[in-house]
Parts: structure tokens; C-alpha cells; sequence
């Protein structure tokens, strides 16, 4: 068998056998297959695309290629949330605690963010003292403690992802359906989580840009997990405005925290509600509208609160800064942005207002980037508000002044005002099951 040979069979648009895709697999994670033969089965792959059962191959193979956790935390099972990322993003924060306080386990590796704003981890360690990177028997430790712990994702899982997924990112061959589908389900699957709820992003700020090319990717990732034999169900959720009013790090910590307390944005309310209804059903706790309706009550008397101060804590976290989000460090700079005219907030660029946030320092360019976890955007306008010309619309973070004029700009040049009043966008568009 030679890599040769398999990228001229894909490259012919034929499907590639279980052996051929474990054989390139494992020779290029040993370092025996070439960057560029790797490359040039993933631009292959771009153009000819892979059918369902190749798709699941290549995803097993890349989670083959490192260490699978099977790690046991109790007797029910295990379940973890993932989303494709957004601006404003911090359903984890909340999910996490409303799940784990219903007596369901959540042991959660997340990555870090690259890009416009910080991951679950990097948000996590703008908390005094929060620790994310342990050993797995500590990580183990906690979850059997508390039933839930939000850790780094483990250099040893899926070790063929990264170094594809570094390829990709310079051949111009991310945006395909089959390689993202498998980059994000060989972790999860690698994770030895039982159940898994995918949140799709779709809209101006995510990666698919259209409810159609969205969809298809859910359902992709949904059919992976069936025959992995995993209970999965993919959420198709609107990111064509950021979610809720904080972007950043410690901004969207404190929103999740106010969230958790009774307090949240309407939007991101209503989308972790529905996220944890979709996690307690696939568990067994009842029916979507049943498991709802524990979520709510979950926020309500506290105890999904009580949760998410018990992994704090756990993790090495300060607690009392939950009690007092004002033990928050503050940014040394701030700067009002002003809505230049009379009118609608029509439209905003989600992506815009990402790019705005790493302007300010919220975001890495590069994964050895420092995070400044002060940094970032408070939104006093969203898509629908009615303003007039002076209106304050958002207020800039940053520890660097030399960043505020780029900032504003962005954001600025992301936002849209008209005198027509837009129509509302669903929060989910979708399920697949």
C-alpha cells in the first residue's frame, strides 16, 4: 500500500477503504507520510468530498491515533456538550453546572480559543486560582467529588487532528465538511463521553455561514456518532449576533455567573435552557419539554449556582468571586462607541465584533498570544434596538489605548443602522436527532 496510490484513488473521486484510511492515518501521525502527500489528500478530500462510512473512518482513525479515555466517574453515564464556536459564546459556563446539579456527570476537556475570543479554559482561568491542566487521575478526583469538572483537552487525544488540522490551516483546505466533521468528532469520541449534544453554530459570527451548510454539518456529525454508538443530537443555533452582552473573557464569565444567579440575557437564557434539555433527555431525566423545565428550576433555587461554585473550588478557583463579581479585575482603559445616527440596530457582523474584541486583546492571532482577560466588549445595543445619534451601542476593554481606534472602528464598520425595524432570527433552528 503506498500514500500515492490513495491520493490518486481520492483524488479520482472514489471512496477509500477502512485499511487505506488507517494505513495514511497511522503512517503520517509515525511521521513515515509527507506534510505534503497529507496535504494533498486533505485538498483531495476538499474537492471529491468522502461518503458517511469513509467520513466515520477517518474520524476513528484520528481518534485511534492517541489515547481514548475510559475513564469510569459513577454508574450513570457521561455526557459533554460541544459548539463550533461563536462570539459571545459562554453556554458551557452554564450548561455545565444546570446538567451536573442534576445529578449527571460532566467531566468536560475543552481546547483553547484562537481566534477572536478565548475558549471555555481560557475564560475558566480568569478566575484567582482556577486550574485547568491536571493529571487525569485528579481531573478523575474532582468529577467523582463534585460530578463535574471543565478541564484543558489532553495533548495525547487525537494527535493526528493537530497536525492535519495545522496543515489544513495553511493549504486553504479548512472549509470542508468531511475534515471539519472529523477534527471536532475524533476528540469528542476520544473524550469516552457516552452522550453528546452539538451546538452548530449558523450566521455571520460561526464558521458555516448559512442554516443549510450548518445543517448538513450537524448532520454529518450526528451520523459519525450513531455509528460510533454513541446517543447524539446536533442543535442548529443562531450566531448572527454575538449571545447575550459580554465578549471576552472575564466579561462572559460574569455574565454566566449573573446567568446562573437569574439574571441572564434573554438569548443566552434560552439557548443554555435548551442545550441542557436536549443533554437531560439523552440521559433519561424525561422528556425535552420535562428536562426544560428541571434546567429552569435548576437556575431558580440555586442549586446550578451552588454547582459551578463546587468546581470553582475543586479546581482551585476563588469562590467568593462568584459571590462578588466585583473581585474581577477591571480593564484600564475604556472607550464609549457611539451610534452615529437615528434609527434600528438592522444588522450587526458578528465575526466584526469578534475581530473588534481581539483587537483588544481578548484573543490569540497565534496559540502562544497572551490572553488579556480584561479585555473586551459590553454590548448596550444588539440587532432590533431602536437608537438616536449619541446612543452609547457598546463599551471597549482593553489594557492597551494604542488598540481603542482600531477597535472602534471595526466594531463600527460591523454594525448597521436603518430606519426599517428587522425581523427577529429563531434561536434554534434546527435539531437533528
Amino acid at each position: 500500500m503506498r500514500a500515492y496510490d490513495i491520493i490518486k484513488k481520492k483524488r479520482d473521486g472514489l471512496a477509500l477503504s477502512h485499511e487505506e484510511i488507517n494505513y495514511f492515518i497511522d503512517g503520517y501521525v509515525k511521521g513515515e507520510i509527507a506534510d505534503y502527500q497529507a496535504s494533498a489528500l486533505c485538498m483531495a478530500i476538499y474537492f471529491r468530498g468522502m461518503d458517511g462510512r469513509e467520513i466515520t473512518d477517518l474520524t476513528l482513525a484520528m481518534r485511534d491515533s492517541g489515547e481514548v479515555l475510559d475513564v469510569k466517574f459513577g454508574e450513570g453515564l457521561r455526557i459533554d456538550k460541544h459548539s463550533t464556536g461563536g462570539v459571545g459564546d459562554k453556554t458551557s459556563l452554564v450548561i455545565a453546572p444546570i446538567v451536573a446539579s442534576l445529578g449527571v456527570t460532566v467531566a468536560k476537556m475543552s481546547g483553547r480559543g484562537l481566534g477572536h475570543t478565548g475558549g471555555t479554559v481560557d475564560k475558566l482561568e480568569s478566575i484567582e486560582g482556577f486550574c485547568v491542566e491536571m493529571p487525569v487521575e485528579k481531573f478523575e478526583s474532582i468529577v467523582k467529588k463534585t460530578g463535574i469538572a471543565i478541564v484543558g483537552q489532553s495533548a495525547t487525544l487525537a494527535p493526528a487532528d493537530k497536525k492535519l488540522y495545522a496543515l489544513r490551516d495553511v493549504t486553504a483546505t479548512v472549509d470542508s465538511i468531511p475534515l471539519i466533521a472529523s477534527s471536532i468528532m475524533s476528540k469528542k469520541l476520544a473524550a469516552g463521553d457516552d452522550c453528546i449534544v452539538l451546538d452548530v453554530k449558523t450566521g455571520s459570527g460561526s464558521f458555516m455561514k448559512s442554516v443549510d451548510k450548518s445543517e448538513e454539518l450537524a448532520r454529518c456529525m450526528v451520523d459519525i456518532g450513531k455509528r460510533a454508538g454513541k446517543k447524539i443530537v446536533a442543535l442548529v443555533t443562531d450566531m448572527d449576533v454575538p449571545l447575550g452582552f459580554a465578549i471576552g473573557n472575564s466579561l462572559e464569565v460574569i455574565e454566566a455567573i449573573e446567568t446562573l444567579k437569574g439574571n441572564g440575557p434573554k438569548d443566552l437564557v434560552e439557548i443554555c435552557l435548551s442545550l441542557s434539555a436536549y443533554m437531560l433527555h439523552l440521559v433519561g431525566k424525561g422528556s425535552v419539554d420535562e428536562c426544560k423545565k428541571l434546567a429552569q428550576k435548576a437556575i431558580d433555587d440555586g442549586s446550578a449556582l451552588i454547582k459551578f461554585k463546587e468546581m470553582v473550588s475543586a479546581q482551585g478557583g476563588d469562590e467568593s468571586w462568584i459571590d462578588d463579581t466585583s473581585l474581577f479585575p477591571k480593564a484600564k482603559f475604556t472607550r464609549e462607541v457611539k451610534a452615529d445616527e437615528d434609527g434600528y440596530i438592522y444588522s450587526v457582523n458578528a465575526e466584526g465584533y469578534g475581530e473588534s474584541s481581539l483587537l483588544l486583546g481578548a484573543g490569540r492571532n497565534t496559540k502562544e498570544d497572551k490572553i488579556d482577560f480584561c479585555a473586551g466588549i459590553t454590548l448596550s445595543k444588539k440587532r432590533g434596538d431602536s437608537v438616536k445619534k449619541g446612543d452609547v451601542i457598546a463599551t471597549l476593554y482593553t489594557s492597551n489605548p494604542s488598540s481603542l481606534d482600531k477597535a472602534e472602528e471595526k466594531l463600527l464598520a460591523s454594525t448597521v443602522i436603518s430606519s426599517a425595524r428587522p425581523q427577529s432570527n429563531p434561536i434554534v433552528y434546527k435539531v437533528v436527532e
